[in-house]
């Protein structure tokens, strides 16, 4: 039997979509914008079922906004989960990857897990912070860019992505946050059928109060990281193309490194 965690987060899509800063430059119009799972997150619930699956115990998913979260925490249920939380309240506005953290932690101090599950990071600001910052808060030992987890008598031996093509194997205790990269499963389909069986089923909504956290603990306030404006990257110059017989593009090549103080 193993209980597990997963926090999720609910972010749009922009890969294909034009994005228009607000006039206050602190968001962007997302009026027009399909929201969806955040991608990390997706393999994370995913893992989690199908350890549920094959130990059998249960998969609780919790997300931090408003109630448009309930979207993608259904769409959690709908996939296996066994339980969902939302965690609303104004003084969560503003909050950075750490006072998320606080937030997250607050809620799940008192759930019964093995382990926690995040997404190695967020697609819509590309943090990759908040699960080592809830596996501080809550004391206990996590790995990052995971991407395999095989659980055994309390014992997780998981193996995680390296830079330069390394991977690393490691075997952590229970409890453990452990943060889910890509490509380590392959995410269900979730079905109309599916969404309509939990539709109805109750999301409890727990506020600051609820989980025993204070206004300035969260927020711009409790953050350590404060957004001042969003920007469109500015265009560009064009390529250049180098043109004439090799050694003459070499030589050119060359002077125009030379110009950009590579050598």
């Amino acid at each position: 039997m193993v209980d597990i965690i997963v926090c999720v987060k609910r972010v749009p899509d922009t890969s294909e979509a034009e994005v228009i800063i607000k006039d206050d430059k602190r968001a962007i119009k997302d009026a027009d914008l399909t929201f969806d799972i955040n991608e990390w997150d997706n393999y994370a619930i995913e893992e989690a079922i199908l350890k549920k699956e094959a130990l059998g115990g249960k998969v609780t998913v919790i997300g931090v906004g408003g109630e448009e979260v309930n979207e993608v925490l259904r769409r959690c249920l709908a996939k296996g989960a066994d339980e969902a939380i939302r965690l609303t309240d104004p003084a969560f506005d503003g909050s950075d990857g750490y006072a998320i953290a606080k937030i997250l932690s607050a809620a799940i101090k008192d759930l019964q897990y093995d382990f926690v599950f995040t997404g190695a990071q967020a697609g819509d600001d590309s943090y990759g912070v908040t699960g080592q910052m809830l596996a501080e808060i809550l004391g206990i030992p996590h790995a990052t860019m995971v991407t395999k987890v095989d659980i055994n008598n309390g014992t997780a031996r998981i193996r995680r992505e390296l830079e330069g093509g390394l991977e690393e194997v490691d075997e952590i205790n229970k409890p453990a946050v452990f943060c889910i990269q890509t490509g380590l499963n392959e995410p269900r389909y979730v079905s109309i059928m599916g969404i309509r069986k939990v539709s109805k089923k109750e999301i409890p909504v727990k506020a600051a109060a609820d989980i025993g956290i204070s206004a300035d603990e969260v927020g711009e306030v409790g953050s350590m990281v404060k957004l001042e404006e969003f920007s469109i990257p500015p265009a560009g110059e064009l390529a250049e193309m180098i043109e004439g017989t090799p050694d003459e593009a070499a030589g050119k090549l060359a002077a125009i490194l030379k110009e950009k103080g590579a050598f």
